[in-house]
């Protein structure tokens, strides 16, 4: 059955349209056409035959996560079941994310495997969230490991090769340390369509952009666990820099200082970030502390916002959602709304192969979409056409 919508404000290709009519059927968007002066008229006589929404507000993509850790007090590492999965992708769908890679923080070959089967019992359900799996890790340096476990952390194995590279469980993306995996490596898993990114790296600006030669395309968490830019070693930060690659950023003013993640911005573009939360299960979750392997992590509050941590102080991933990271973005860096949308939605859709399906709303990608008021507020969320959250 088609729906069809009247849309007062939506991005289209970069470019707000107004007074759009936008179509929908079998959870696709069949077309977005401007408005007729009579299907105008109907709206103002209050005759809406034939329109079956009238949206109102601005419409901007669904947002796309690229790195999900857990969500809805659940962590994947510690559950790699369907179950959660569908608890997390539920706790992020409140917050405008309708497509995310749950992603596996540093754990040993078992846990990789389940993980993996997880995620593809859900492909095989057509999970509407669910785009594939990040594995952040096991491949990285011990130096720059954060809250990823030391005694985890090793070289590709055949066996772990044969996981990222299996056809049913969607796209995969991998973190690794380039001083830890070589060139050769990360040709074979970009031949196999892997996303490879670079990230919990201690390496010098020459060897990672060897890792760039060889086919990585992105960095995880930009500045984060990484070795820095300076007078004499550009380090990772500078390589991410002066590359191509898309840089995943944490706009939650803890992983990085206003200036610094202003200054990558500009730097790189919107085309060159895309907004990620590196979410733990504290996200839609009334929990203040959850465990993590041998250790905790907690929920406190700060002038900047809120903050995890272990114990002894280290950033444990985030309690960011992307709407607040969106909304961070535009009312804390001076960031126009159509680049925060595009950070949020379009940038990753292009780093993870799926730009003709998510992360923008043309004819024949999936109806996902986000309904913004004039204060930025959320006022609903859709997801292949169905309307999952409404706070009108």
């Amino acid at each position: 059955m088609k729906k069809t919508m009247y849309v007062d404000s939506i991005l289209v290709k970069g470019e707000w349209k107004t007074k759009q009519v936008m179509t929908i059927e079998s959870g696709s968007i069949l077309d977005i056409v401007d408005s007729s002066d009579e299907e105008s008229k109907k709206l103002e006589s209050k005759d809406l035959q034939g329109i079956h929404e009238h949206i109102k507000g601005t419409v901007i993509p669904g947002y796309v996560d690229t790195q999900v850790n857990g969500g809805g007090g659940v962590m994947f590492n510690h559950a790699p079941t369907l179950e959660s999965v569908n608890t997390i992708a539920k706790a992020h769908a409140q917050f405008g994310t309708t497509s995310l890679f749950p992603t596996l923080i540093t754990d040993d070959f078992a846990t990789i495997c389940s993980a993996a089967d997880a995620i593809s019992q859900a492909i095989d359900l057509n999970h509407p969230s669910i785009q594939g799996v990040h594995f952040e890790g096991p491949h990285l340096s011990v130096a720059k490991k954060g809250v990823h476990k030391a005694a985890h952390i090793r070289s590709i194995s055949d066996e772990e090769l044969a996981v990222y590279t299996r056809k049913d469980i969607g796209q995969v993306i991998v973190t690794v340390a380039p001083e830890n995996v070589s060139p050769e490596i990360i040709r074979t898993l970009v031949s196999d369509n892997v996303v490879v990114a670079l990230g919990h790296s201690n390496a010098p600006y020459e060897v990672v952009q060897q890792a760039l030669d060889a086919g990585a395309t992105g960095f995880t968490h930009l500045f984060n666990a990484m070795s820095p830019l300076t007078s004499r070693e550009p380090g990772m930060v500078g390589a991410a820099f002066l590359s191509d690659a898309i840089c995943g950023l944490i706009v939650d003013h803890q992983h990085l200082h206003k200036k610094s993640a202003e200054l990558a911005c500009k730097v790189k573009g919107e085309e060159g970030i895309m907004l990620v939360t590196d979410a733990m299960a504290h996200v839609g979750g009334t929990q203040d502390t959850v465990a993590f392997f041998d250790t905790k992590i907690t929920r406190t509050r700060t002038l900047t916002g809120e903050k995890l941590t272990t114990p002894d102080g280290t950033l444990a991933g985030s309690c960011l959602d992307m709407h607040s990271a969106l909304r961070h973005c535009v009312n804390d860096l001076g960031i126009k709304l159509k680049s925060a949308s595009v950070m949020a939605s379009t940038t990753a859709s292009y780093f993870t192969h799926s730009l003709d399906n998510i992360g923008q709303l043309v004819p024949g990608a999936a109806a996902n979409f986000v309904v913004l008021d004039d204060k930025l507020d959320l006022k609903s969320v859709w997801q292949q056409g169905v309307n999952i959250l409404n706070n009108d």
